[in-house]
């Protein structure tokens, strides 16, 4: 799988790129025909302390799966994100043995 991680007005550091691979990685294990994935980290000038959103967009045969998430650190919405697309990919893959 091809990850591309885009840190938006900001620089990630190496241990929140690798912590991020590492959970993308274990999607493998509920699909394995993804193809590449697209994170979108970005920091939003609000005043709260949820202010990091994370976004990741899978591309797998038939369409792609999109899950975004906002918290207060980037693990946390990574984490969020990640459950999210794990249940995206059950259900697809679900459909795929009906059909």
């Amino acid at each position: 799988m091809d990850i591309k991680i885009h840190s938006i007005h900001f620089d990630a550091d190496a241990k929140l790129l690798s912590f991020i691979e590492n959970k993308l990685n274990k999607l493998l294990q509920f699909h394995d025909g993804i193809i590449n994935a697209e994170v979108f980290l970005r920091l939003e000038n609000v005043e709260s302390k949820d202010n990091k959103i994370t976004e990741i967009r899978l591309e797998i045969p038939g369409s792609p799966i999109f899950a975004k998430k906002q918290s207060s650190t980037f693990e946390e919405s990574t984490d969020n994100v990640v459950v999210a697309l794990r249940r995206q990919l059950q259900k697809h893959k679900g459909k795929l043995k009906r059909a």
